[in-house]
């Protein structure tokens, strides 16, 4: 491949002991939390220029049990045993299923255009991390101690130094910080 590769970049929320989820995958802790009127912390301004999104088989089936599919680019979903993923009708066009590591992913990804993805799922940022591929990483951590669950750090990362950007907090106690690799 020639050319550069797209900037992998994170925008994920933790609760404040570092977990994306509780043991079983529920996310409820985070998504019951007020928000502030209007505010989406930033969300729509990373979305755009998004060309693709890559996550991981639990994210995906995590996603899939939402009340609507809430991605309007293409999906990349991360799997070791890809022939075990279903991906619905409705959703064939848009996402696809593979078990290549991450630098072929984003090769592939260069070679339709893409320069910009948005990766999601712990297991995902990790191995992405640990290849030295992320550019940027934005992290809101939510006013909540779960103690145990699916953690967004820890192993498989690698020994990685980031440079903060930035800093900014809400009056409902969220934090975002955002990160440069």
């Amino acid at each position: 491949m020639t050319g550069q590769l797209p900037s992998a970049e994170v925008f994920i929320a933790t609760s404040l002991d570092g977990f994306i989820a509780r043991p079983d995958g529920d996310i409820h802790w985070l998504t019951s939390r007020p928000v502030p009127e209007g505010d989406d912390f930033g969300y729509a301004a990373f979305l755009d220029g998004i060309g693709a999104m890559v996550m991981g088989r639990e994210s995906f089936e995590k996603v899939l049990t939402f009340p609507e599919w809430p991605y309007k680019t293409p999906v990349v979903v991360l799997s070791r045993t890809p022939e075990r993923v279903t991906v619905p009708e409705a959703l064939k066009d848009q996402v696809r299923v593979t078990s290549k590591p991450p630098r072929e992913v984003l090769e592939e990804l260069a070679a339709e255009g893409v320069s910009r993805i948005y990766l999601d799922g712990g297991q995902t940022i990790r191995s992405f991390l640990a290849e030295g591929l992320v550019r940027r990483v934005i992290v809101t951590l939510i006013p909540v101690l779960l103690g145990q669950g699916r953690p967004l750090w820890g192993h498989g990362a690698g020994d990685v130094d980031l440079t903060l950007v930035s800093a900014r907090s809400w009056g409902n106690g969220f934090v975002q910080v955002e990160y440069r690799a």
